[in-house]
């Protein structure tokens, strides 16, 4: 069982290309974020006729999260428990029924900036919530896939110019340990645990010629639970998409599961 997670910074402007990526790179299962739509004029018809099942958690101008699957998803559900007037569309649920089920967790996580600031503590906030619903579901004890738009570099060698970072929401003290304290519950940073090299990274800023001269940060992950850990048998980042007519400024990552 394939599963990638793609920021695609909009399904208008980049509908060709995350068809032509989905034909290429043939995953069973892709978590897109920010698509950018409400639900009723996401282009489902488009990936339907593809053969894909489509489920999307979407809002107006802003966020959105999508679960595209070839495999049979059931119990789909949205929002992220914990606060009744959060209104963002940022994270969609659902089993992937392959040789064994897997429940998927597509999200996009709050920028957070300017820090400090409202952004900030909505950004915090929204970790903890999330904390509380990893370990909820890690009470199941079934394999569990948390991927999507983080917003968080966890470490120094996840940016090419950790200097440039200091002060951001994305790599402050107080974002970086929220998200240890999610891995720290016991899940696997799937990308890092299989390529501990440097220079791996996942965004690259449309301004500045970052993506010319390789100035990239990783913030797009697939954390596993242990029981989807012991399934992992690949990970990729699709570094070529970026290159591409019309890209994203994130580009697609991906694991493989003995599932």
């Amino acid at each position: 069982m394939k599963i990638a997670t793609f920021n695609i910074n909009g399904i208008k402007a980049r509908l060709d290309a995350v068809l032509d990526w989905l034909d290429e790179a043939r995953p069973d299962v892709a978590c897109l974020q920010e698509i950018k739509s409400v639900d009723e004029a996401f282009p489902r018809e488009a990936f339907e006729a593809k053969g894909w099942q489509v489920e999307t958690h979407g809002m107006k101008a802003f966020n959105g999260v999508a679960i595209l699957s070839r495999l049979p998803l059931e119990d789909v559900t949205r929002r992220l428990p914990g606060d009744d007037a959060d209104e963002h569309a940022r994270w969609i649920e659902a089993t992937v029924v392959g040789f064994k089920r897997v429940r998927v967790c597509g999200l996009y996580l709050p920028n957070g900036n300017p820090a400090p600031g409202p952004k900030y503590d909505f950004k915090l906030a929204w970790m903890a919530r999330m904390e509380s619903r990893v370990r909820d579901l890690l009470l199941t004890e079934q394999p569990l896939v948390f991927c999507g738009d983080y917003n968080i570099i966890p470490e120094a060698e996840d940016a090419a110019n950790p200097k440039d970072w200091v002060g951001d929401a994305l790599f402050l003290p107080q974002s970086r340990a929220a998200f240890f304290r999610l891995v720290n519950l016991g899940l696997t940073d799937a990308i890092r645990v299989r390529d501990a090299r440097p220079g791996v990274y996942t965004y690259w800023d449309f301004q500045r010629g970052a993506w010319e001269r390789n100035n990239g940060i990783r913030i797009d992950h697939l954390l596993l639970s242990p029981q989807a850990a012991d399934l992992l048998v690949g990970t990729g980042i699709d570094k070529a998409v970026r290159g591409k007519d019309k890209p994203s400024d994130h580009v697609p990552a991906w694991i493989e599961l003995d599932a």
